[in-house]
């Protein structure tokens, strides 16, 4: 029996930041931004080496189908989280500054998946406090494309 889906990812490396707080509880947000207020509760990573529009045609095709399935793993040297969101026909990878991560069905230019199982206040403390001392942050995104 032949594999009908090949595995599409994209990496995203970009740096923690003393205001790092991941209180959010419907998003988290890596932006391209250079810096962080306190008020960014939602932000775990700034500095993004890469911005959505900058994503491969095929990754963000296989992201635009409402069934798929997007793994966003968040990982610093030593620690490590792992998220299911979904896709959806609505998705646009059209920002040139930020991809924000929803746990709700809401669509903008910034948002790259949905119904996500888990929001910043949810992810792992000791990652979220690697990230608000500095670390470095590797954002792994992964889909199945459907053949």
């Amino acid at each position: 029996m032949s594999n009908d889906s090949a595995t599409l990812t994209e990496t995203v490396t970009a740096h923690g930041h003393e205001n790092i707080s991941a209180e959010h509880e419907s998003t988290f947000e890596v932006t391209s931004d250079d810096f962080l207020t306190p008020a960014g509760d939602c932000i775990v990573g700034i500095e993004a080496g890469r911005v959505p529009e900058s994503f491969d045609e095929a990754f963000v095709e296989a992201c635009q189908h409402s069934d798929s399935t997007i793994t966003v793993t968040l990982e610093t040297v030593e620690h490590r989280d792992r998220i299911e969101a979904s896709g959806s026909p609505d998705l646009t990878f059209e920002s040139n500054r930020s991809m924000v991560i929803r746990t709700s069905e809401y669509v903008d230019d910034r948002t790259i998946a949905v119904k996500a199982d888990k929001a910043a206040s949810d992810l792992n403390r000791s990652l979220v406090g690697a990230l608000a001392d500095g670390e470095s942050l590797t954002l792994t995104l992964t889909v199945k494309e459907s053949r």
